[in-house]
């Protein structure tokens, strides 16, 4: 891979701006990234620059969709919020109707932090946050209800080695 084409990422939004993101942008971002509630004069600082170039930058890459959202993390353990289970679901249904069913009722349930459809033997994994082993149970009772699942394997995760939002820039 060429130099340019590694540090020259492009975002293609779907209004079809072309944004290339330069050193700037990245030293921004990552700024952003650990930690959004920075003032632009705090950024602009950090990374060298003045505010209104800074603030246009920010604009930009807002309007491209390389900044999504900006908001505040929380700590689970803090709020109650003890057990984290990864959930790995096998089902014996592939067909668009029962995906929808499921997919719904996942965005119904605010225990599901993360849900991914898997490659391989394993189909979705999802990352459910709950107070402990019977608000999972509740969970997973409720789950089960709504939807035919083939196949449940909790995992109690016993201790968080390793937890970012940030994307290697």
């Amino acid at each position: 891979m060429s130099h340019d084409i590694a540090t020259n990422f492009q975002y293609e939004a779907e209004t079809e701006m072309t944004v290339r993101i330069d050193a700037l942008d990245r030293n921004i971002l990552t700024h952003l990234q650990e930690d959004a509630s920075l003032s632009l004069d705090e950024i602009a600082r950090k990374v060298g620059s003045s505010k209104t170039p800074v603030w246009n930058r920010i604009r930009k890459l807002k309007a491209a969709g390389v900044i999504k959202r900006q908001t505040v993390l929380l700590e689970p353990e803090a709020l109650g919020l003890d057990a984290c289970f990864f959930v790995l679901v096998r089902t014996s249904q592939h067909d668009a109707e029962w995906q929808a069913r499921f997919l719904k009722t996942l965005q119904e349930r605010p225990e599901v932090m993360e849900a991914h459809r898997l490659a391989g033997d394993i189909d979705y994994i999802l990352k459910v946050q709950v107070e402990n082993a019977k608000a999972y149970d509740m969970f997973y009772q409720a789950l089960i209800s709504k939807v035919k699942i083939f196949n449940v394997t909790a995992l109690l995760s016993m201790e968080e080695i390793k937890s970012t939002t940030m994307l290697p820039l």
